[in-house]
């Protein structure tokens, strides 16, 4: 048997807190008359299931989720069986809502797949597929941080402890030389875990002097004066990092398998569409946004943020291994065994059908 591994106690805690309160979409719903979001005429349930409910963040690192939704990828695949949304605003709480079975798949981070991946002793959950990546940003102050080093001593807000910003965060901290108590974040860098929704707000109060965030919120914070320091593309071979995953409850992959199909077809044809037609994509995710949250993003913090942003259907796990290791030697994580994290075969069996590329799961597929 795999050795075992547990989380530490906070990670634990913090995936207990509660869903965000915005408005779950149901299929159909802010829909285009030229897009695909109805039903088509005799179209059937796969697998008997009334609805998939697919969770998701209000980032545009989540894009595929958010075009799928919009432009009705998700329901065309999954016939007359309901494609439902909630948004999340971080992965803890994603990950509780799966656990809980509130949603049966999910695109999020990479950290908090991992630790609710190990959290369960590998029981709960799988990543099938990759959505994105890049998109990260340590955006600061320019009249207080003029350079890396001027960190030190700063307070750099990320979205939530051992999120996915968090742990990278934490890690270039070290990489520095410096100190940081993970906890409670005090140190020689002060990290202040703070909402995205109120990062921007933070900010222009001088409450943080920088953040290290994802898209939308680093370009908001430059609409607001703040300067892109780094980005975390840099830090990774090839530029390439993940950013999203997509996972989902093993009880439903192993019960219900051909929902699953349809859900990754619809995201391989969304990321299809999203590269092939990168305008109306950007216009499609940013109306989703509007739609989930009350409000669009203006096009001085959308355009930059779409073009730092790459979609591919390739988890790229091994950064994903490199991720974990981060969040070990960050103290949030006690050494993980990943094997059997990725279950790849259907998106394999999806890409080939395509006629695209096959991705790998770097040695940590389930057997």
């Amino acid at each position: 048997m795999p050795a075992t591994f547990a989380v530490r106690r906070t990670l634990v805690v913090i995936a207990a807190l509660p869903l965000l309160t915005l408005a779950a979409c149901g299929y159909g719903s802010q829909a285009d008359d030229d897009d695909t979001s109805k039903v088509a005429a005799g179209a059937e349930k796969i697998d008997g299931l009334d609805s998939v409910r697919i969770g998701y963040f209000g980032n545009l690192t989540h894009a595929t989720a958010l075009v799928g939704n919009q432009k009705g990828f998700f329901q065309k695949e999954l016939g007359a069986t309901k494609a439902s949304y909630t948004p999340f605003n971080a992965g803890p709480s994603e990950i509780e809502a799966l656990n809980a079975g509130s949603i049966d798949v999910g695109w999020i981070g990479p950290s908090p797949a991992i630790n609710g991946y190990t959290a369960s002793s590998g029981k709960n959950l799988r990543i099938i597929g990759g959505s994105a990546s890049g998109g990260v940003k340590l955006v600061v102050n320019p009249d207080k941080i003029k350079s890396l080093k001027d960190v030190k001593g700063k307070k750099i807000a990320t979205p939530q402890l051992g999120n996915t910003q968090d742990v990278a965060l934490l890690n270039w901290i070290a990489e520095q030389g410096w100190k940081v108590d993970a906890e409670s974040g005090k140190g020689d860098v002060s990290v202040v875990r703070t909402d995205n929704k109120v990062t921007p707000d933070a900010y222009k109060s001088g409450s943080i002097d920088g953040a290290w965030v994802p898209e939308p919120t680093a370009s908001k914070l430059v609409a607001e004066g703040g300067k892109v320091l780094l980005d975390e593309a840099d830090l990774w071979p090839d530029k390439k990092f993940v950013i999203t995953n997509i996972i989902v409850r093993q009880e439903f992959l192993k019960e219900h398998p051909k929902a699953v199909e349809a859900v990754l077809k619809a995201s391989v044809e969304a990321n299809k569409w999203i590269n092939a037609n990168p305008d109306a994509a950007k216009a499609a995710a940013n109306k989703q946004l509007e739609a989930d949250s009350g409000k669009a993003l203006p096009a001085d913090v959308l355009d930059p943020a779409w073009t730092s942003i790459q979609f591919t259907n390739d988890p790229l796990a091994s950064t994903l291994n490199t991720e974990a290791e981060h969040a070990v030697k960050a103290g949030l994580l006690e050494k993980p065994n990943l094997n059997g994290i990725y279950d790849l075969t259907l998106l394999n069996k999806v890409l080939k059908a395509e006629g695209e590329s096959t991705v790998d799961d770097a040695g940590l597929g389930a057997s």
